[in-house]
């Protein structure tokens, strides 16, 4: 290993490590002060809930249900590969978009999936990019977010599109950006090829290097850019998955990755109780919980918006 990449390798290992200690620290304050003997509900989620989740939700939990939540997160179709094959045993599962929660319910996991929120695709910037000033400008409407991202030496990041939606998610943006912009080749100059190892790291990681200025710019969804004071470009709603129709009105846009092929989804959260939960008292009163007042009102301050009209899933 050169000097170079002796450094960089420090660098993530230092990210990586000052995200985990400051989540344990968080979730470790948390048990011990609110949630200390407490009974336990444990709960798999979309990794890119993990600020909210691991703050208010579980503080909030422990004060009003008098539970303990204990989090796992991950890529959603990652946690739902693993709950379909009984390697885990959560006892509510939340991930976002329909097809980790239909995994599940197909594999007779679960009887429904209810929808608790929704979210849409943005591009998430570091403040301290040398690109930062063209990435504002792009924001305010002043020029092209796409054009940029294609410029030399910008290092963009994304997630591993085999375990985690919202690394298809990015590809899907682009490929509906490359239709609405009549840019055919958007894709391949923004993203490279599917699986592009210079741009795929693990989710907790990708705000933090953001933030640490190691990247210039990602994709993200809206609810993750704000506990990293992180600015971000909002996209046109043609692109941005926030829609309940993508599909219908894009059946032609398709991605396959990991021997799976996969259509455009909305960006909704589904909480799925698990028939085998260990805990099905606490699971049933934790999902019951994230539908009401005090759990939509958590949402709400980190940026999630509604689910309006979406329907529970069923397999």
């Amino acid at each position: 290993m050169n000097h170079d990449e002796s450094v960089l390798t420090r660098r993530k290992l230092l990210i990586c490590g000052g995200w985990m200690t400051i989540g344990g620290a968080m979730a470790g304050f948390s048990s011990r002060s609110l949630a200390a003997d407490l009974p336990v509900v444990d709960v798999a989620y979309a990794g890119s809930m993990g600020s909210m989740m691991e703050g208010p939700v579980k503080a909030s939990v422990a004060q009003d249900l008098k539970l303990d939540m204990h989090g796992r997160a991950q890529g959603s179709s990652a946690l739902a590969q693993l709950i379909a094959g009984g390697s885990i045993r959560p006892d509510v599962f939340i991930p976002v978009t329909p097809n980790p929660a239909l995994v599940v319910l197909r594999a007779g996991k679960a009887d429904t999936a209810q929808p608790i929120a929704r979210t849409e695709m943005v591009i998430a910037y570091s403040p301290m990019s040398r690109f930062a000033s063209k990435l504002e400008a792009a924001g305010n409407g002043k020029s092209n977010w796409w054009e940029i991202l294609q410029e030399p030496g910008i290092r963009f990041g994304r997630t591993d599109p085999v375990g985690d939606p919202q690394g298809r998610n990015i590809i899907f943006t682009a490929m509906l950006a490359a239709k609405l912009y009549k840019q055919p080749d958007l894709v391949e100059k923004i993203l490279g090829p599917t699986i592009n190892e210079k741009q795929i790291f693990t989710e907790p990681t990708v705000q933090a290097r953001l933030q640490s200025g190691e990247l210039d710019a990602a994709s993200a969804y809206k609810i993750q850019p704000g506990p990293f004071n992180l600015p971000y470009i909002r996209l046109p709603k043609e692109i941005n998955l926030s829609g309940q129709d993508v599909h219908t009105d894009h059946p032609e846009i398709t991605l396959t990755v990991g021997g799976k092929t996969y259509n455009p989804e909305p960006l909704i959260y589904y909480a799925a109780v698990l028939k085998d939960a260990p805990h099905a008292r606490a699971a049933a009163a934790f999902a019951q919980w994230l539908r009401g007042d005090e759990a939509q009102a958590i949402f709400r301050r980190f940026h999630y918006d509604p689910p309006g009209e979406a329907s529970a899933l069923r397999a």
